[in-house]
């Protein structure tokens, strides 16, 4: 279970949070190291509406998660208002910073790719299908997904993520997540979704990261500004576009995003199951031969990367409340 950690303990750690990883609308990330060289990742939480109890419980349900594709919690603070959580710290940083090449000379072959493509599907299929309790991650984009030293992937932030049970096939929820990644039902269903709003996202990321670049990019010619309505001519449109690929991955490629296209489907029924697209990318399976290539969110207005949504306060819960 994850260790509790005291506010000076963190404090030091962090050399008195000197160096900060990254900054959202509900905290800050900062980078650590434990006294027996243990090299850790600090989210101090400024906005939170709970008490004491409810967020260690609500810890320690994070803390019993364990798979190598999810980011591990190792401890948290809650000392007096100090809100804290521990994670570990992987070098490598968020997906965004490679597939979007913010760094000069970054970059990842086509193995690699499929490496972290694979890995965020089975980090989903468990939180999904393998827990006691069904998690929704609700803000799967290239920002939460970590890579290790060696490009291992591993989804975090949990902040928007709802836990429900098993025999609930549906939930009632406030919009929550990112402009770009969330999925149409948020619009259509008045809150009622299910788990496939995060294959949706998936699908969204699928996208990135095969063609390392936003899914809406106005820098791009005007055919080629939105992935989405390349992806409605079919894959075979999209791989015009791509520069960095090499002739023989073609094959490879092109299957690809059409997993993405069965993941994007209009209609969540439509979609597959994390575990299947695990099998699929896996080569035991195949993609669904009937897939629809119309994708209303296609027609909708470009959006606004990064800023979260949530239309009413959220429940006073780790799990359930935005960075």
């Amino acid at each position: 279970m994850p260790v509790a950690f005291s506010y000076d303990e963190l404090r030091v750690a962090t050399d008195d949070f000197k160096e900060i990883l990254g900054r959202g609308g509900f905290g800050s990330v900062f980078k650590g190291v434990l006294a027996d060289g243990t090299g850790i990742a600090v989210k101090r939480l400024d906005k939170l509406g709970q008490g004491k109890r409810e967020f260690v419980a609500e810890v320690e349900t994070i803390g019993s998660l364990h798979h190598f594709n999810l980011v591990r919690l190792i401890g948290f603070c809650a000392e007096k208002s100090h809100r804290l959580l521990v994670y570990e710290y992987l070098s490598n940083g968020s997906l965004d910073i490679w597939i979007f090449k913010k760094i000069e000379g970054s970059s990842l072959d086509w193995e690699t790719r499929k490496k972290i493509i694979l890995h965020i599907a089975k980090g989903l299929a468990y939180l999904h299908e393998e827990c006691r309790q069904t998690i929704m991650h609700l803000d799967i984009k290239p920002q939460n997904i970590l890579l290790d030293p060696n490009f291992n992937a591993k989804i975090s932030d949990f902040g928007l993520s709802k836990l429900i049970d098993r025999e609930m096939s549906q939930i009632q929820l406030t919009m929550r997540g990112t402009p770009g990644y969330l999925a149409p039902e948020w619009h259509q269903a008045l809150g009622r979704v299910t788990v496939k709003v995060d294959i949706y996202g998936f699908g969204i990321v699928l996208l990135e990261v095969v063609c390392a670049r936003r899914c809406v990019d106005h820098s791009q010619p005007e055919s080629a500004f939105n992935l989405l309505r390349m992806l409605q001519n079919k894959a075979e449109y999209i791989m015009e576009y791509l520069v960095d690929y090499k002739q023989s991955d073609r094959e490879e490629i092109i299957r690809m995003i059409n997993i993405a296209a069965w993941c994007l489907q209009d209609d969540p029924e439509r979609r597959p199951l994390m575990s299947t697209v695990v099998k699929v990318l896996e080569g035991v399976m195949e993609v669904d031969s009937k897939l629809v290539y119309k994708f209303s969110h296609a027609l909708a207005p470009p959006p606004v990367v990064d800023d979260h949504i949530s239309s009413a306060p959220p429940p006073a819960s780790v799990l359930s409340h935005p960075r």
